[in-house]
């Protein structure tokens, strides 16, 4: 079985130490993250003032997120070049904020359906991209949340319906402060208390092994592997193309008390 992975063109997952996540792509889901794991009580004592809201769907906050992922996700990728040409900042900036418009504008749960794990599983579509703002306002930060169908990967074509992270970054003047960690924290709150589930999910590169040593750290394990997966990539020669990567699928249970990560599904 092979999982696509872009962040443009459907739903991905994205993590480096300076990146992002998605996983079901129109373009696909970006794997989750852009940032660098916090560097201690330095980060803390002169962090800046800053606020996590939610877009609530509203365009003009999709279109300065899309703007801003493009260089904290994009550029410096792992696996792809450092830095990006002009010509692909733009596609990728046009096509993420398209992205980003169909992802994230605002969707409801359908009338008379329960929430979380009682809901009509295949017609929840809800999804929210969790912005993290400076004292000007500006983005530095995001993650996206959406309920989407998740892959078995044991041998079956089974899947279920769950809410998955994706599109974490954090700009690379803002990190080492613990905002990756507070955006993941935000969607977890909005996916159990908000829409009712118990689990969260993620999609992340292995190779991005920073972003998985912090994804363990808050409290996720590995659920599967796909060695198969592709995922986009600015290449050094200025093309944005397909590469082969293995995907890492990882859960947490966020609603079953202290310990559900040790005893829980």
């Amino acid at each position: 079985m092979t999982l696509s992975i872009h962040v443009l063109l459907s739903f991905t997952l994205c993590l480096s130490c300076d990146g992002a996540i998605s996983a079901k792509l129109s373009l696909p889901l970006a794997p989750t993250a852009a940032f660098a794991p916090p560097l201690g009580i330095g980060a803390v004592l002169f962090r800046p003032k800053v606020k996590v809201v939610k877009s609530n769907g509203e365009e003009d906050r999709l279109v300065d997120a899309g703007r801003f992922f493009v260089d904290a996700f994009w550029t410096g990728k792992v696996g792809g070049t450092e830095k990006l040409t002009s010509n692909q900042a733009a596609t990728l900036e046009r096509q993420q904020i398209a992205e980003f418009k169909k992802r994230y504008k605002t969707r409801s749960l359908p009338s008379g359906k329960l929430p979380g794990q009682y809901a009509g599983r295949s017609s929840d579509s809800r999804a929210e991209l969790v912005l993290c703002l400076n004292a000007n306002d500006e983005c530095i930060g995001c993650a996206g949340v959406e309920v989407d169908k998740i892959k078995k990967m044991d041998g079956y074509d089974g899947a279920f319906v769950g809410p998955v992270m994706s599109n974490l970054a954090v700009s690379r003047k803002y990190r080492r402060m613990g905002l990756a960690e507070e955006l993941v924290k935000a969607t977890e709150n909005i996916a159990r208390k908000e829409w009712g589930y118990d689990t969260c999910y993620l999609y992340v590169e292995k190779r991005n092994t920073p972003a998985i040593k912090l994804y363990k750290k808050l409290g996720y394990s590995t659920l599967w592997e796909d060695p198969s997966a592709t995922t986009l990539l600015p290449t050094a020669d200025g093309r944005v193309a397909n590469g082969t990567t293995t995907i890492v699928c990882m859960k947490k249970n966020v609603g079953a008390g202290l310990f559900a990560n040790f005893f829980g599904q």
